[in-house]
């Protein structure tokens, strides 16, 4: 307030705001760039694409965690993250498990299909197709997903995997180029999903479960702790963090708690130093996906220097505009991918390549 009482009306009337011109805009960089002089959510979103670009900028080579939440493949955003991962601009994935596993699902050859979100739905469940707000899956396929994802489990040695682990090892069952899994496997970009349970992939895994459970046969575990354990040494090995949340949820959370959990281990990191929403919740619900930057600073979560933006989009424009600003102004060339060394579950050394495009 004391800032606000030694500014001058004419230091307040300096910028102004410019009208969107689409004579000069060609491309989706060229729109961001003008929304930074526009108002509202859209300037707010080019203030978050300004953040990124500074993040990715940065010559300390900071640790790029991207939260997952919502219906992303279905709203089309299935090559944006792979391509993200392609491109080396994010280097560590925390999402909801219908993600990954909606990912595995298109990678068998499966689609999403259009509809209305007026449709009548219980003529939907009699047909076996199951809807997504303004989008369609094929619940016969589903079942064969969860049933192969299931099969896959049971493969393995019957042991205690983190969600990072057996993602991994999913993504060598992916063959489709496209796909974030398989992308993540071929750049070595960790996946975590820590309520794995809570998806599709958690019921193949319950399936196969109970199959062995009648059999008298061990199964592998999927260990949330480990993904808790995994997740902070890759805070603790990183110089400086930012963070971007696509919608909230588990995965914000998950992330925002590394930097206590650091804490308490005796690594002090000060928080996330760069950080991104794209959100369509409010602070005064109360709830974590509305949760403001300013409110994780009173816990630690993030740094009291940390350079911030929120915007209150829906997802399906945000992301996909924020992420086409970034990539076609190439701001990833000439930076370096970041290679997690792990022995089991616990990572050695965080070593700085190439990045190696193919």
């Amino acid at each position: 307030m004391e800032e606000m009482n030694m500014v001058s009306r004419k230091d307040l009337l300096k910028e102004k705001v410019k009208a969107i011109d689409f004579d000069k805009i060609k491309t989706v960089k060229d729109l961001v760039e003008a929304y930074k002089d526009s108002s509202v959510q859209s300037r707010a979103l080019a203030n978050c694409a300004t953040v990124y670009e500074n993040a990715l900028k940065d010559p300390t080579r900071p640790t790029i965690v991207l939260g997952l939440a919502g219906p992303l493949i279905a709203a089309g955003l299935r090559k944006v993250i792979a391509d993200m991962i392609k491109y080396g601009i994010v280097d560590v994935i925390v999402s909801t498990g219908a993600i990954p596993y909606q990912d595995f699902y298109q990678s068998r050859g499966y689609a999403h299909y259009k509809c209305s979100p007026h449709i009548d739905d219980v003529k939907l469940r009699e047909l076996f197709l199951d809807r997504i707000y303004d989008t369609l899956v094929d619940e016969e396929k589903f079942e064969e997903t969860d049933a192969y994802i299931g099969e896959i489990a049971g493969e393995l040695e019957p042991r205690s995997y983190s969600s990072r682990e057996f993602l991994g090892i999913l993504g060598d069952y992916s063959k489709d180029e496209n796909s974030i899994l398989y992308n993540a496997r071929k750049y070595g970009v960790p996946i975590f999903v820590p309520a794995l349970n809570d998806s599709s992939i958690g019921i193949g895994l319950t399936e196969m479960y109970a199959k062995r459970k009648e059999e008298n046969k061990p199964f592998m575990k999927i260990d949330p702790i480990r993904d808790d354990y995994e997740l902070t040494q890759i805070m603790i090995h990183s110089d400086r963090t930012g963070v971007i949340y696509i919608g909230g949820g588990v995965p914000k959370n998950f992330i925002q708690q590394t930097e206590v959990i650091a804490y308490s281990l005796g690594h002090d990191k000060g928080g996330h130093y760069y950080a991104i929403q794209i959100t369509t919740d409010v602070p005064y619900w109360g709830g974590l996906s509305g949760c403001t930057f300013e409110e994780a600073q009173s816990w630690g979560k993030i740094s009291k220097h940390a350079t911030k933006a929120v915007a209150y989009v829906e997802a399906s424009i945000g992301m996909s505009l924020m992420v086409g600003y970034i990539l076609q102004k190439g701001v990833w060339k000439g930076r370096k991918r970041l290679q997690f060394i792990w022995e089991n579950d616990t990572l050695k050394e965080i070593k700085k390549i190439p990045l190696a495009i193919e």
